[in-house]
């Protein structure tokens, strides 16, 4: 951790005039927020058409560094780990979003890059019916997946469900907050958030001392979307949190799955609608989810290890075998589209072939289809 790049990031969040878009811009030009620090007094030679508001806020720093050393006190005395966007430890799933935070806050045990992360996200007022979804949902995953990082917000309702469930069923969770990690909203939810910390953690781009405002809410859900491969709606009404979650799901180019209700049911109605536009695909349990995002394979290699499969010291290879190997070792971690492009192998062919790597220890499979090379 370079201590003066992270009270560099912190402090650049503390601007006056403070875009999210734009600080990203800057700071992206640059490469570092150290970069941009070195580049305050001429921020227009890094991006032509700054406002003159950005301009003139760059000319008084003072108050917004005192503030950042305090808060890498507080995070180094309280065991938060700040994460610049330029650490590995960074989501780099969240990387992707042009308005992602240039520094998250992490108390917990989690890789936030895991292969496997998928959100959790609905109403707080979650019925029965909600509740024993996602207890199914996730006892069912366990079974079919056993390494996935479950991700929801620790509001009441179905966030906290999805947690609850996660912890019960050995999956590692992670709760995005609106507030700083200073304290906990709800408070009623700290028994879980301190098992989380332990199997899972605690994420915010918010600073300490930061209330749990009404606008927070919704900021904090695009990490929600943002740090995940899927999202999936339990139950909500026409309009809420979750709701807009999803839309910054889909925003981001993440899979987005919804749960359907009955007809007329108010804490359905939201996942219904997206059902009915296409925006969110339907599920029923959580084979239907496994099979959409590909990841049945893992299922199978993971009985076939259970049955004494191991993978082959030195395995041997068919002739097409080899061509995928030889076309991911000139270009590794490739789509399977543009697998088959290179390779010259037809999808439907290519499926098998994959597959059979995999079995034999030599790809494995990564988030948005991607495969790579396990060297």
């Amino acid at each position: 951790m370079n201590q003066q790049e992270v009270i560099n990031t912190i402090a650049l969040t503390r601007v006056k005039y403070y875009n999210v878009a734009g600080m990203m811009e800057l700071y992206r030009r640059c490469g570092s927020a150290t970069a941009v620090m070195e580049h305050r007094n001429d921020i227009r030679e890094v991006v032509p058409n700054a406002s003159l508001k950005l301009v003139e806020a760059f000319k008084d720093l003072g108050e917004a560094m005192h503030r950042a050393e305090i808060e890498f006190e507080y995070d180094m005395a309280h065991g938060i780990i700040p994460l610049c966007m330029n650490d590995e430890r960074y989501p780099q799933r969240m990387k992707e979003c042009d308005d992602a935070p240039l520094i998250l806050f992490f108390r917990g045990t989690a890789d936030l890059n895991q292969a496997k992360i998928i959100s959790i996200v609905g109403t707080r007022h979650c019925t029965v019916y909600g509740q024993d979804l996602i207890r199914r949902f996730v006892s069912e995953l366990r079974l079919l997946c056993p390494k996935v990082l479950i991700v929801s917000g620790l509001a009441y309702g179905v966030d906290i469900c999805a947690h609850h469930y996660a912890l019960q069923n050995g999956y590692e969770t992670v709760g995005v907050l609106a507030h700083g990690l200073d304290y906990l909203y709800p408070p009623r939810h700290k028994p879980t958030a301190d098992e989380m910390v332990k199997n899972g953690g605690l994420l915010t781009e918010f600073l300490t001392y930061t209330n749990a405002d009404k606008i927070n809410f919704v900021r904090r859900n695009r990490i929600i979307a943002g740090v995940s491969d899927a999202c999936i709606l339990v139950e909500s009404a026409a309009h809420g949190g979750g709701m807009i979650t999803m839309k910054l799901a889909r925003d981001y180019n993440r899979d987005a799955f919804a749960f359907p209700g009955a007809i007329g049911a108010q804490y359905s109605e939201g996942c219904n609608h997206l059902i009915r536009d296409q925006i969110a695909a339907l599920i029923t349990n959580a084979h239907d989810f496994v099979k959409a995002m590909r990841w049945e394979n893992d299922a199978l290699l993971q009985q076939a290890q259970q049955q004494g499969i191991e993978r082959q010291l030195f395995p041997v290879l068919t002739a097409d075998e080899q061509k995928v190997v030889d076309t991911l070792s000139r270009t590794n971690d490739l789509q399977i589209n543009m697998l088959s492009v290179k390779s010259n192998i037809p999808i439907s062919q290519l499926t098998a072939l994959l597959f059979s790597l995999e079995m034999k220890g030599v790809i494995k499979p990564l988030p948005g289809g991607i495969y790579h090379l396990i060297k």
